[in-house]
């Protein structure tokens, strides 16, 4: 009989472009190729535990649907946690998706991975609540406040393992399957060459998110908040706060995964292009979705040489 070999499937770290992994997964199966080890950082932890869980169609459906107004709703603004967003409202729609069982009840093996603040060591949450792992991986540095498991304040996974090919190897998996949202992107949003503006007007979820953030203020009235807001209507040449800390995040992970693949490169590495997608555009789902299927059409004779 011939032998299966156990696929590994590592999914990155990329805020709204992790959405992408969705394709990827739905192409995967389509092609008979299905991962028996998920291991994920970040949005690759989200959409990792949506796949393990049995619920992918439920998140895939909230993604492709979701307004803007919908995931303002996510952005629970505390000023006062450590980060904008405390992410109570992300775990409410993980519990409502059902992606909420312990980790070591699923059928499939998983790992999220997150970063002791502490230490800066990685750290694979392999157990527990799915949703708190997923929670703690997320945590996004000035943006979602950090978590407290088990003693330890973690933070999100992409700043020690932004695509956890080592996670993968070490539950098991022969043939290793790694999605890098982060390949395209350094350099991209502010290149004045492109022929598409690399900085527009401030989406709505990002002026809205300021608006909040303003908002929390001592001595801020709701409607000085709002006069204060990015107006939507207007281009400006300079980058605004999100794109600032957005790419600065993306060329520190850049840096890290590079590094970090060519000490333990993955049989089939599948990038992405997703350099038009912002850090908070989640209303750009379809379009990320659809980037997943056609990088995984593409490579499809090379996996299929594995698998």
């Amino acid at each position: 009989m011939a032998h299966h070999p156990r696929i590994g499937l590592a999914l990155g770290s990329g805020s709204a472009r992790g959405l992408s992994h969705i394709g990827v997964l739905d192409a995967l199966l389509e092609a008979g190729i299905e991962p028996d080890v998920v291991c994920g950082t970040s949005i690759g932890a989200l959409v990792g535990a949506a796949y393990v869980a049995g619920q992918l169609d439920g998140l895939r459906q909230w993604a492709e649907t979701a307004t803007w107004r919908q995931v303002v709703r996510l952005m629970d603004v505390r000023l006062m946690g450590g980060g904008l967003i405390d992410g109570r409202q992300v775990v409410a729609l993980l519990r409502r998706l059902g992606i909420d069982a312990p980790i070591e009840s699923y059928a499939k093996r998983y790992a999220a991975v997150a970063t002791d603040l502490a230490s800066g060591r990685e750290v694979w949450l392999q157990t527990g609540p799915i949703h708190e792992a997923v929670r703690a991986s997320i945590a996004l540095p000035g943006i979602v406040s950090p978590v407290e498991i088990d003693g330890k304040w973690l933070v999100d996974g992409g700043l020690t393992n932004p695509v956890p090919i080592s996670v993968c190897r070490a539950l098991g998996a022969e043939v290793i399957i790694a999605v890098n949202l982060n390949g395209d992107l350094v350099g991209r949003r502010f290149d004045k060459a492109r022929t598409v503006p690399a900085v527009t007007a401030p989406s709505r979820v990002s002026t809205e998110l300021f608006r909040r953030m303003l908002g929390q203020l001592p001595g801020v009235r709701p409607e000085q908040a709002a006069e204060a807001a990015p107006d939507q209507s207007r281009v400006s040449s300079a980058p605004g706060y999100l794109d600032v800390l957005a790419n600065s995040l993306n060329i520190m992970q850049d840096h890290i995964t590079r590094t970090r693949l060519a000490g333990e490169p993955p049989d089939v590495l599948l990038v992405p292009r997703l350099g038009d997608i912002g850090l908070m555009e989640f209303t750009k789902a379809r379009e990320a979705i659809a980037e997943g299927r056609h990088c995984v059409q593409h490579a499809l004779p090379m996996l299929k040489r594995y698998v």
